[in-house]
């Protein structure tokens, strides 16, 4: 990959899990205040996973100008990665739940895909 493609992708998915920490933790703040039942919260971890990789993707084909919607599913991909990496390390001793694995890493892929679209 030349230094053309690697920035604009670093920087999406940084921006990506910038906008993810801020959606978390108000989630968690609205799980406290609210006392939210575990479905309701699990659709809107989905759903913040969702806006991160759409705005991941957005900005990676609004840099990179050409075959926007591959860029927008290679961060979206790319996050997933990481988000995967992070938590199987956290987790070494607890088996992966492939369902769960699989559907986020859908919600990311169509994420990213529809941002590198819409850029």
């Amino acid at each position: 990959m030349e230094t053309g493609i690697i920035r604009p992708m670093l920087r999406s998915l940084l921006i990506s899990y910038l906008l993810s920490g801020v959606l978390l933790a108000s989630l968690a703040f609205a799980l406290y205040k609210l006392h939210l039942s575990e479905g309701t919260v699990n659709l809107m971890v989905f759903a913040v996973y969702l806006a991160a990789c759409l705005t991941g993707g957005f900005l990676a084909g609004r840099r990179l100008r050409q075959r926007r919607f591959f860029w927008g599913l290679l961060s979206g991909l790319f996050y997933f990665l990481v988000l995967f990496a992070v938590s199987w390390a956290m987790n070494l001793g607890s088996p992966i739940d492939m369902e769960r694995s699989v559907t986020v890493m859908g919600i990311c892929a169509l994420g990213g895909t529809l941002g590198g679209m819409f850029s």
